[in-house]
C-alpha cells in the first residue's frame, strides 16, 4: 500500500453524504474548532492523556487552523456513544476502541483486538501494509465515518479476580467485566459478562456487583486503584494481545478539509499510535513493580488448561462471526486471519525466539 494512499484515504468509496443537520464548527479567519468525544475517564494516563496529546498535536501542526476540544467519557455523550456521535455529527472526532461497537458492526473488533489475535506490531503491519486500512475504510464508510489507528496499549493483563482461577470451571457463574469478542469467549465458559466503561469499574468491583474485571494493564490499573479491592492479578491477556485505539472522524467533515489538513490529521494519528504504545511499554514495568512490591499484588498465570479452554472458546466465537457475517465481514476476517498466520510464523523466529534466548543463563550486567 502506498504511504500517500494511507494518509489521504484515496480510493475509498465516497460513503454517506454529509447531513445538513450537522452543527457548524467554529470558524474565524479560516480557523475551525472541532469536538473530540472519548470513552475515557478525564485525565486517565495513557488513554485520556493520549487523546489530549493527539488533539494538541493537530492544533500545533496546523498552526491553529484546526483546533480540537476534547471531552471525557460522559461529558458530551456517553462513554460508549462515540461512534454514533461522529456518525451523526454531534462531534467531528472521537477517540475510543473500535470493538466497543461490535453490536452495531460485528467486524469492528478486528480493528482493536480479537482473542488470541495479533500483537500491536503485527496489527500495525496488517493495517498499514496488509490491506487492513482499506477494509476498515470500506466498513465504516457506510456510516459516514473515517478511522485511523491512534494508539495501542500492547499486550494486556488477564484481569483482576476475587477468587483463584484454577480450571475452566471456575469461570462458571462469574460476573466479569470484559468487552469485545474476548467477553463472548468468556461467556462460553459460563461467565456472566458485563460491559462497563472504565470510570465505572472500580465502584462495581468494590460493591460486589462484579466478581472481577480486566481493563488494560499495570500503568492504567495502578492509577484506577483496583489493587485496593483484590490482590489477584492474572496474566496473560488472551483477550487483547495488542489493543488498538482509533481516532474516528466524521467522513463528510474530513473529506471537506483542505488537503494539507487531511495530511495533518492522518500524520498526527500515526504519531500517537507510536507514542502511546511507547508510553505503555515505558510506564507499565515500573507500575507492575509498584503493584507487586508496595501493594502486595499476587501475579497469577492462567493454567494451561484454562488457556486451552479459552482458546477453543475464542475459536468458536470467531468462527460464528464468520458464519453469520455479511460479505464485508467475511472479507475482513479472511484478510486478518491470513495475515495473522503469516505474522505468527515470523514472530516465532524473531521476537519470541529472541526473548527466549535472552533468558538463557549467561553473564550480563545487571541494572
Amino acid at each position: 500500500m502506498k504511504r500517500r494512499n494511507f494518509l489521504t484515504g484515496a480510493g475509498v468509496a465516497a460513503g454517506a453524504a454529509l447531513a445538513t443537520s450537522f452543527p457548524k464548527p467554529t470558524i474565524a479567519q479560516d480557523k475551525m474548532e472541532w469536538k473530540m468525544v472519548t470513552s475515557w475517564p478525564k485525565g486517565l494516563p495513557g488513554l485520556a492523556t493520549g487523546a489530549e496529546r493527539l488533539a494538541d498535536r493537530i492544533g500545533k501542526l496546523s498552526g491553529g487552523r484546526l483546533t480540537v476540544k476534547v471531552y471525557a467519557g460522559g461529558e458530551l455523550v456517553p462513554a460508549f456513544g462515540c461512534f454514533d456521535a461522529v456518525s451523526q455529527g454531534t462531534a467531528e472526532m472521537a477517540h475510543d476502541a473500535a470493538y466497543y461497537h461490535i453490536n452495531k458492526i460485528s467486524a469492528a473488533g478486528f480493528f482493536t483486538s480479537v482473542p488470541f489475535g495479533m500483537t500491536a506490531n503485527e496489527l500495525n503491519g496488517w493495517i498499514y501494509f496488509g490491506g487492513g486500512q482499506e477494509l476498515w475504510d470500506e466498513l465504516f464508510a457506510a456510516f459516514g465515518v473515517k478511522s485511523f489507528l491512534a494508539g495501542n496499549t500492547g499486550v494486556q493483563m488477564g484481569g483482576w479476580f476475587r477468587k483463584e482461577i484454577k480450571s475452566p470451571k471456575d469461570f462458571q457463574g462469574l460476573k466479569f467485566r470484559m468487552p469485545g469478542h474476548g467477553g463472548e469467549a468468556l461467556a462460553k465458559l459460563g461467565a456472566t459478562v458485563v460491559q462497563l466503561p472504565g470510570a465505572e469499574i472500580f465502584g462495581n468491583l468494590q460493591s460486589g456487583a462484579i466478581d472481577g474485571a480486566e481493563w488494560v494493564g499495570p500503568y492504567n490499573d495502578l492509577s484506577l486503584g483496583f489493587y485496593k479491592i483484590t490482590k489477584l492479578y492474572y496474566w496473560p491477556g488472551f483477550q487483547e494481545p495488542g489493543s488498538a485505539l482509533q481516532c474516528m472522524v466524521n467522513k463528510g467533515k474530513y473529506d471537506a478539509l483542505p488537503e494539507e489538513l487531511k495530511q495533518i490529521v492522518a500524520a498526527a494519528c500515526a504519531a500517537e499510535n507510536d507514542i502511546m504504545l511507547a508510553e505503555f511499554n515505558g510506564r507499565s514495568p515500573a507500575a507492575l513493580s509498584t503493584l507487586v512490591n508496595e501493594h502486595k499484588v499476587e501475579l497469577k498465570q492462567f493454567p494451561k488448561s484454562v488457556l486451552l479452554a479459552l482458546g477453543t472458546a475464542s475459536g468458536e466465537v470467531m468462527q460464528e462471526l464468520i458464519d453469520k457475517g455479511d460479505e464485508i465481514t467475511q472479507r475482513i476476517a479472511k484478510s486478518y486471519f491470513k495475515f495473522r498466520r503469516e505474522a505468527k510464523n515470523y514472530t516465532k523466529i524473531t521476537e519470541i525466539a529472541y526473548a527466549t534466548s535472552r533468558d538463557l543463563n549467561f553473564r550480563y550486567p545487571q541494572g
